[in-house]
């Protein structure tokens, strides 16, 4: 139980309905969907369309999309791939020729297909109630009248600014500068764009004059997009893969995203006695870095479009586990996780929605670098996303970026289940630490008996590019302690990663909601 002597939050509990995301406008709206009789994907929809205007840094209509929806408890839960495709003029040859030996991550060159508007339309075609437009509504409500900027948000928009170039700067600058705390954000030429998808479909965003617009902004900052790449963008129906924690059912996004990573971390981490270490030791944040060393290198070396993918399962096969953990040394000083990209990419959203029926979704959607590849089209402001750069350049690699092909992506929605039955869709944001935050939050509740609220808000470390990165509330004696070890422990100049949760109450039947402090967000249900 939470410590009502210290700052912070408690466990959300509703019946009918529930949102946890990371901007409290998103949770009220989806909401707000829910008692007008839209289910959970109606109103997972609604809030992540509206996220893309109250935290435009994060997200936005020219990115990309994964979802897991649990149509009832006792169903199998599907997936949803709505992330892009490379242009079919993409040549690593090319890019090698031009000098590159890593993919540019700003700029034309790392913008895919923005597939999320895809995605949304297969979500609400297959499963919504009330149809795409109410789904969209309260964005274009927002787009035009604005969303004052919240903390964390002019936090990230200081921040990441510099990325922006051309047309990007007068539509997401003012006056030149940062949107700062209570500014207010406007999009009205978005909303024009949202009100064509709600009456026109998806077509009206890959067809026509706003396809014709974000080509003419893309091949006029060097990109080799061509109007047929937009309007054979689709997004695909799959199954989640699946894997096992101490008795509880994972479910995650399968290739190209890197769900498979989580699942692999949690095998190995298993083959350990967790609940024997102190949740905040030195022991418990070396083990877990010495695990994600050996993860992620198997990740930058198999993971890929699963179409050019060798054996798309072998990432999370129990057999790799037990490979990676005869060799895991906990004595080791780990290296730190590397990448073939040129940054750890934290932008992201996650909007999980159960509602009265226990629908449950788990939605994830990016833009990747902070405002994307920095390039948005003239007329219309969107903003594309830069999902390009999670492609590699050495040639023969499996995730060699190539014409047609979808790149290595960093997101991954989840969902737990036991005993047949869906028991918490959820999600970690946070770029490359997000196999790592999904293993962590996990392990806090089975291991350490941690409710949803404080498994989310627990302090986080995460080895990355040489350094292990502690969060300030781990205590200052761990700190020393891995000094001591040899690691070189920094603390990050923002928190790592967001999350967001609801949990399935099998006693009181009720929903249990949590969302990050470390974002802007609530958990809001009714």
């Amino acid at each position: 139980m939470r410590d009502f002597h210290r700052p912070g939050r408690s466990t959300v509990h509703a019946e009918r309905g529930l949102c946890a995301t990371s901007h409290p406008l998103a949770a009220m709206v989806a909401v707000d969907i829910l008692r007008q009789g839209g289910n959970a994907v109606d109103a997972a929809i609604a809030a992540a369309v509206l996220l893309g205007f109250c935290e435009p840094q994060m997200t936005g209509i020219g990115g990309d999309c994964f979802a897991l929806v649990s149509p009832t408890p006792e169903s199998d839960p599907v997936a949803l791939n709505g992330s892009g495709r490379a242009p079919m003029a993409l040549d690593a040859e090319r890019l090698r020729g031009a000098g590159h030996r890593r993919m540019p991550v700003e700029g034309a060159t790392a913008v895919t297909i923005p597939g999320a508007v895809a995605g949304f339309a297969a979500l609400s075609e297959r499963f919504g109630r009330l149809g795409l437009a109410a789904s969209l509504a309260p964005a274009i409500d927002y787009a035009e009248a604005g969303v004052p900027v919240a903390p964390r948000v002019a936090f990230d928009w200081a921040d990441g600014a510099s990325h922006l170039q051309g047309a990007a700067r007068r539509y997401f600058l003012k006056d030149g500068a940062p949107l700062r705390v209570g500014d207010v954000f406007r999009a009205p030429e978005q909303a024009d764009v949202l009100r064509a998808i709600a009456e026109r479909g998806p077509a009206a965003f890959y067809e026509g004059a706003i396809a014709q617009d974000m080509v003419a902004a893309l091949k006029a900052a060097g990109g080799c997009h061509e109007e047929a790449d937009f309007a054979r963008c689709r997004a695909d129906w799959g199954q989640p893969i699946r894997g096992q924690y101490r008795g509880t059912e994972v479910l995650e996004h399968p290739p190209n995203g890197q769900g498979a990573v989580a699942l692999l971390m949690l095998q190995m981490l298993e083959a350990f006695d967790v609940e024997s270490l102190d949740p905040l030791g030195a022991d418990r944040v070396e083990l877990e870095a010495g695990i994600a060393r050996l993860a992620y290198d198997a990740r930058n070396r198999l993971l890929a479009d699963p179409d050019a993918m060798a054996d798309p399962g072998a990432l999370h096969d129990p057999a790799l586990a037990a490979e990676l953990v005869a060799k895991l040394d906990r004595s080791a000083v780990p290296a730190g996780i590397r990448s073939h990209t040129h940054a750890s990419h934290r932008d992201t959203v996650l909007v999980t929605v159960v509602d009265r029926d226990r629908m449950a979704v788990s939605l994830i959607y990016s833009i990747f670098n902070e405002f994307g590849s920095g390039v948005a089209c003239e007329r219309h402001g969107i903003l594309f996303h830069n999902r390009g750069a999670g492609f590699s350049l050495e040639p023969g690699h499996p995730n060699e970026a190539g014409p047609g092909k979808r790149p290595m992506h960093t997101i991954l929605p989840g969902l737990l289940r036991r005993d047949g039955r869906t028991l918490m869709p959820f999600g970690v944001m946070g770029g490359q630490f997000q196999p790592t935050g999904h293993m962590r939050l996990i392990s806090n509740m089975i291991d350490f008996g941690m409710d949803l609220q404080e498994a989310i808000d627990a302090p986080r470390s995460f080895a990355f590019d040489g350094e292990l990165r502690l969060e300030r509330g781990y205590p200052p004696a761990v700190h020393v302690e891995l000094e001591r070890r040899g690691h070189r422990v920094v603390i990050p100049p923002d928190a790592l990663g967001g999350a967001q949760a609801i949990l399935f109450d099998s006693e009181t039947g009720l929903l249990i909601g949590a969302s990050d402090p470390r974002k802007d967000g609530i958990a809001l249900g009714y």
